[in-house]
This record gives structure tokens, C-alpha cells and sequence, in this order.
């Protein structure tokens, strides 16, 4: 599939929602564990959650596993910098699929696929699982939803499709992300226009957006907004709103009827310098125990032998999931985006 640079850099913008603010090259790691090869591993997801899978690694398996943080964008370039003389061993994370499929092509990962996954077909139901050549394997499900505020919205009146979000009862009360800054809400255009047309989408969104109170930059504001009181109704990602429901916040999320789903993957390096520490790690994030400290960040595992900590699970969403074009995607990414400034801001 034709893959453009441009989109490795759009989707840094879809960090915002994944990943928290962090400087490149901050490392950490457990105490080395019981020796064996440095790991090196590049992540933009959550500081603490890659720091405990490093942890556990280490624990398990022995060896020092060194998280390099940054944002997607960021660790892209950094690996293409370093072609000729690759740092890092793996990349985990990036918001999803996308960045993964725009850096195929660039000779920074590599073909590898744990055991575990061999036998997954590469698409299943709409759900992208795995690269067709092997150059990136999911090892977490992301869902794009609802939000809602329990004591302002009662489950059978919550918003079921993305039409719903029209009805004039959530005039004012609705709350999404910018889609030209933020890679949580550009997922969502392009996906309805797939799935309606261009002209079909724009009525959709010009409509959509005299719904909203606000149309925050960042990806996770509408969820915020929602666990706040501040809107009724916040689209963003399935974990957002759990995270929020864990710590107490009256949150809870709904599936709507047709929509993104896209696994977030790990690659192995080209050429890094431990490719047989890499393949180990990569295969740790699909163990049991790996699987285990994902799903406990409120993150759809893959392994059918850790159940999630939300109602969620693979097969419970599969009904839901938009088979995207990923070639449609990477042509017209910089075009609808620079579409809606014309047409909003």
C-alpha cells in the first residue's frame, strides 16, 4: 500500500491522547534484574504504565530494559536519524496502527510476529490485527466512543450511532476534539467519510459541530470535560473513560454502532543491537503477564487468557469495527484536515 512520510508526522497529534507529556531520551528501568543484554525500547504511551512493563520484564526474564519517552513524532524522526546506527531494539505505541503503517516503508522496523500471533489473520472483521508483512503486531485494542456523564445521562438515553450525536436534545451538551490538532477526532472524519462520502460527511460535521459546547485541541478534553460536569457527551477512546470510572468519576462509556477500532502495535527495530532481546520483549507484551499490566490501564488486551478490566473485549467489539482504508487514510489526511480549517476555524 502507498504510504506517505507526511502521515508519520500528522499522527503525532494522536499522542495527545495516549501519552503523557515526556522528554525525549528520559529513561527508566527496574533495579537490571538477573543480568543478560540490555533492551532498549521506545515508547510515547504512559510513562508509568511502560515503566511497569519494563519492571516486569526485568523480573521475569532478567536483564535491564530501558524505556526511552517521547512522543510518536519524536521517536519516528529519532529512528530515522538512526538508520545507519539504530539505537533501540523496539517500538511499542503510537496511538494506534497509522503510524505504524506510514513507517513501514521506511526501513526503520522489521518483519518479526511472536508465536503467539502467527495464526491471526491479518484483518479480522474490519480489526487490522497484525502488518501483512510482519512489520508490526498489535498487542492492544482501542475503541472510539462515548462518553457520558452517569447523573446527567442515563444509559438508555445515551447516544447508540454517530447520527444520534444530531439529536437536538444534546444541542450545547456535546463535547469532541479538534480535528485539525487533534488525531483522536481526525480518525472520526475520515472515518464517517468513508463510510458516507465527502459531501455527505461535511453536512454530518457542520451539523456536529453547532452541537457542541466546545471543541477542545486535545484528545482527551471532551473525557474530561464529561468527568467534570462540563459536557453531557465526550467522543474519545474507550480507556479514557474507564481511567475516569476507576478513579470514581461518573463515566461510563458506550460502543457506537459502526466504528474505529484499531489495535496499538509493537515493531522490532531494523538492525537494532539487540534483536534477540527485542524479539523476547515483543514477545512478553502479548504474554499472560504482559497482557496482564495492559489490561490493568484499563487497555483491551489480545491475549484470550487475560480478561480486560472493562466490558470490553475483542470479541464483544468486533460487531462495531469499520474496515478502514489505510491508502484512502494516508491521501487524504493533510487534505480533510486543512479541509476543516477552511470550513471552522
Amino acid at each position: 500500500m502507498r504510504k506517505k512520510l507526511s502521515l508519520v508526522s500528522a499522527f503525532i497529534l494522536i499522542v495527545s491522547v495516549f501519552s503523557l507529556s515526556a522528554c525525549a531520551g528520559e529513561s527508566s528501568s527496574g533495579s537490571g534484574g538477573k543480568g543478560g543484554d540490555r533492551i532498549t525500547l521506545y515508547s510515547p504511551e504512559t510513562p508509568d504504565m511502560s515503566k511497569e512493563l519494563a519492571q516486569k520484564y526485568e523480573e521475569i526474564h532478567g536483564g535491564k530494559v530501558d524505556v526511552q519517552y517521547a512522543g510518536t513524532n519524536v521517536l519516528v524522526n529519532r529512528m530515522m536519524a538512526e538508520k545507519d546506527n539504530p539505537q533501540a531494539d523496539v517500538w511499542y505505541g503510537g496511538g494506534g496502527s497509522l503510524p505504524f503503517e506510514a513507517a513501514a516503508d521506511k526501513g526503520i522496523i522489521t518483519s518479526y510476529i511472536p508465536e503467539s500471533a502467527e495464526k491471526w489473520d491479518v484483518t479480522e472483521d474490519g480489526i487490522k490485527l497484525k502488518h501483512q508483512d510482519g512489520k508490526y503486531v498489535g498487542v492492544e485494542m482501542f475503541v472510539l466512543g462515548f462518553s457520558y456523564n452517569t447523573e446527567l445521562v442515563k444509559p438508555e438515553e445515551a447516544p447508540k450511532t454517530w447520527e444520534d450525536l444530531l439529536d437536538p436534545k444534546w444541542k450545547g451538551k456535546i463535547q469532541f476534539s479538534n480535528p485539525a490538532a487533534s488525531g483522536t477526532s481526525t480518525l472520526m472524519v475520515l472515518s464517517y467519510m468513508m463510510q458516507h462520502g465527502e459531501k455527505e460527511g461535511w453536512e454530518y460535521f457542520k451539523k456536529l459541530s453547532k452541537q457542541a459546547n466546545s471543541i477542545p485541541d486535545s484528545g482527551s478534553g471532551p473525557t474530561k470535560a464529561v468527568s467534570m460536569g462540563e459536557a453531557y457527551i465526550g467522543v474519545g477512546f474507550d480507556f479514557m473513560a474507564y481511567e475516569q470510572k476507576a478513579k470514581g468519576e461518573s463515566v461510563d462509556f458506550v460502543v457506537p454502532d459502526k466504528t474505529p477500532i484499531l489495535v496499538n502495535p509493537a515493531s522490532l527495530v531494523e538492525k537494532g543491537p539487540n534483536p534477540k532481546g527485542g524479539k523476547k520483549f515483543i514477545d512478553f507484551l502479548l504474554s499472560k503477564e504482559g497482557q496482564q499490566i495492559l489490561a490493568n490501564w484499563y487497555h483491551i488486551p489480545l491475549n484470550p487468557d487475560v480478561k480486560s478490566k472493562t466490558p470490553l473485549t475483542l470479541e464483544k467489539v468486533k460487531p462495531h469495527a469499520v474496515d478502514l482504508d489505510i491508502d484512502w487514510v494516508n491521501e487524504n489526511y493533510d487534505r480533510i484536515r486543512n479541509e476543516w480549517k477552511e470550513k471552522f476555524q
